[in-house]
């Protein structure tokens, strides 16, 4: 009888460590996906489309490499491998790229920008890849992630922000620089906005009222 009731207490005994070492795997498990779940909500939104571009774009050089190797044109095997709908689909998305929907505020100017500096670079795909594997999970860095001395630019990429910046600084003067005053040109004008429309008028009107100008000036206008 006692041999009975020693044998269920030790089966109870069992069941109670088995519920305590489910919970403790649950109460690890829900921290787990707690702590996964306010990484991902700190992440952009267009994280996930980042990660699959830059996972195209890998694949897509490394297909490219093997087809050169193999002296195969990589574009046409490209175009045999590709359905009608989907070259429908690159086609309309060639014809609505970079549209200009005019100023909204100054941080979607900014995006815009942005976006329209970046579609000219060339990435190389083998640095990012060799950056990715020597960083592990911290390439994709997120709000409390250390990356002062583990990175470093290279010497080309600084060249190219600087090239960059310096052809920014000359595309800003060259548009918002002050027209000179020329001291012999003819004033036909009574204020400097009567002088800014007489030079638009100038410019879309000039070779059509030159004659007329000049018969004035010299008094024999009819």
């Amino acid at each position: 009888m006692s041999q009975a009731v020693e044998t269920k207490q030790a089966d109870r005994l069992k069941k109670l460590r088995d519920l305590h070492i489910k919970r403790n795997e649950a109460r690890v498990n829900n921290h787990q996906e707690v702590v996964e779940e306010d990484k991902q909500m700190k992440l952009p939104s267009n994280w996930e489309a980042r990660q699959r571009k830059a996972e195209w774009l890998l694949n897509d050089d490394k297909l490219r490499q093997e087809a050169k190797e193999k002296g195969q044109d990589y574009n046409r095997l490209k175009l045999l491998n590709m359905t009608a709908m989907e070259a429908d689909a690159i086609d309309r998305k060639k014809k609505r790229q970079n549209p200009d929907p005019g100023f909204s505020d100054y941080e979607e100017a900014t995006a815009r920008q942005y976006n329209r500096m970046i579609s000219n670079m060339k990435v190389d795909m083998g640095a990012y890849q060799r950056q990715r594997e020597k960083l592990g999970k911290a390439f994709y860095a997120e709000a409390n992630t250390y990356l002062h001395d583990k990175v470093k630019d290279s010497k080309e990429g600084i060249d190219n922000m600087v090239d960059d910046l310096e052809k920014q600084i000359a595309k800003r003067n060259k548009f918002s620089r002050r027209r000179t005053h020329n001291d012999e040109a003819d004033i036909d004008y009574i204020n400097e906005r009567n002088m800014k429309f007489n030079a638009k008028l100038e410019r879309y009107y000039g070779e059509h009222t030159t004659q007329i100008k000049q018969n004035l000036e010299r008094g024999t206008a009819i």
